[in-house]
């Protein structure tokens, strides 16, 4: 039944994606029901706000803003936050209009110096082609991990729990997870 919810989800949030050409002005981060939700309610309200914060730099192309959402530390399996900039800078010379849907099922915030967040998401990031301006998907993930950590006053991304392989059945290196 879980995995069917998931599914369901992520079918959702493709078809948002895939739908008319001003549907990227809707809200793109949702709690989803019956979210497990550990963390008071200012936390919260800040890591939805950095969520936001970077959909709106998306909308602007801006490389920078964009980046201050990935910690200094950032990780994934052998991506680093220069790697992280160099493919958003890619993206945004490709592609026009790129934005991100994520529903959170979890939330768990856990006290420390730092505070850090495990958030569990599914989602997807579309943009339209520059060239042939079709709408496509960039990315979907699928229960996917974010690992937040408080750095210099704000959440910001540390780290992706999907222990992914590398490369796809095809010999194409497989991104990493862009947020």
């Amino acid at each position: 039944m879980h995995t069917r919810s998931i599914y369901l989800g992520v079918l959702v949030s493709l078809l948002i994606g895939l739908s008319a050409p001003g549907s990227w002005a809707l809200a793109k981060l949702r709690i989803s029901t019956g979210a497990v939700i550990q963390a008071d309610e200012l936390t919260l309200r800040q890591i939805e706000e950095a969520f936001n914060r970077a959909e709106e730099a998306m909308e602007n192309e801006d490389l920078e803003t964009l980046m201050q959402l990935y910690s200094i530390d950032y990780r994934y399996q052998t991506y680093t936050k220069d790697d992280m900039r160099k493919i958003w800078k890619d993206f945004f010379q490709k592609y026009d209009r790129i934005t991100s849907l994520h529903a959170f099922s979890k939330v768990v915030v856990k006290p420390g110096k730092p505070p850090t967040a495990e958030i569990v998401c599914t989602g997807s990031l579309w943009a339209t082609d520059s060239v042939t301006h079709r709408r496509v998907n960039l990315a979907s993930w699928l229960g996917n991990t974010h690992y937040l950590v408080y750095e210099r006053g704000e959440w910001r991304i540390k780290g992706q729990g999907v222990k992914a392989s590398p490369t796809s059945p095809f010999g194409k290196t497989v991104p990493p997870p862009l947020f």
